[in-house]
């Protein structure tokens, strides 16, 4: 039977850990060839380890996404190392507890939390797009999918500056679709709810029994379960599909 990705190449960011973990992983099960890509290497390549042990092929790049430098070098390095850039999935990003900004009131926010966050998420996510797509337009095209949130559909409470990062990825992502759909080039986003990773541990063990009363569904998602929507995204199976946020939430967004 033919895999989705077979003969393609894709590049994962924040691929050390959680949904991006399981989502180079899919890329590989799937045939891909993987850029797997995280701030921190020994991560990425335990990453690379567990696909290589299951017969996939791919390699390990350091990359912090605040850093433009790294981040073109990174996308030279997957287009170097594969002879393309098929397919990239722009997950890299932290948590409001990373920047002692979860439950914190818009108003009171310290800005070097605020601008921490945006860093990261949004322009993080810009960064890594902007060079995918000058890669992309060389070869004739391929598909990007960012990572945005629940966050990024409706208001989080105490939760401000990721929700503010994350509505701006969807608007990068919808723009960005209709500027390179010429180029051949699909852009699409991922919305996960509340998926069992380390960045939610902390969400979850202060305000875990509320966030569950709200998914219909009454329990987390696995990282899996999102890296299955972004490789659908990022196939050909998806060849109609530029410019859509997709809830991956158990139900969240829809009560």
């Amino acid at each position: 039977m033919t895999r989705m990705l077979d003969g393609k190449s894709a590049l994962v960011t924040g691929a050390g850990s959680g949904i991006g973990r399981a989502a180079a992983l899919a890329f590989a099960r799937e045939g891909a060839r993987v850029a797997v890509a995280d701030i921190t290497v020994e991560a990425a390549q335990r990453t690379l380890s567990a696909i290589e042990a299951a017969g996939g092929q791919g390699i390990a790049i350091d990359c912090d996404v605040t850093d433009d430098a790294a981040v073109a070098s990174m996308v030279a390095a997957t287009a170097n190392a594969f002879g393309a850039l098929d397919c990239a999935f722009n997950n890299a990003g932290i948590a409001p507890y990373q920047v002692n900004a979860i439950g914190v009131a818009t108003a009171d926010i310290e800005e070097a939390a605020w601008l921490r966050l945006l860093d990261v998420n949004l322009n993080g996510v810009w960064r890594c797009l902007r060079h995918e797509v000058a890669q992309m337009r060389r070869q004739g095209g391929g598909a990007i999918v960012n990572t945005a949130s629940i966050g990024g559909l409706v208001g989080l409470r105490g939760s401000s500056a990721y929700a503010v990062s994350k509505h701006a990825v969807l608007g990068l992502t919808k723009t960005a679709a209709i500027d390179h759909a010429a180029d051949n080039i699909r852009v699409n986003a991922v919305c996960p709810g509340y998926i069992e990773t380390p960045m939610t541990e902390e969400s979850m063990r202060r305000f875990g029994d509320r966030i569950l009363s709200r998914v219909p569904m009454a329990r987390m998602g696995q990282p899996g379960e999102i890296a299955e929507a972004v490789v659908w995204m990022c196939s050909d199976r998806a060849s109609f599909v530029t410019g859509a946020a997709w809830a991956v939430d158990g139900g969240y967004t829809a009560v």
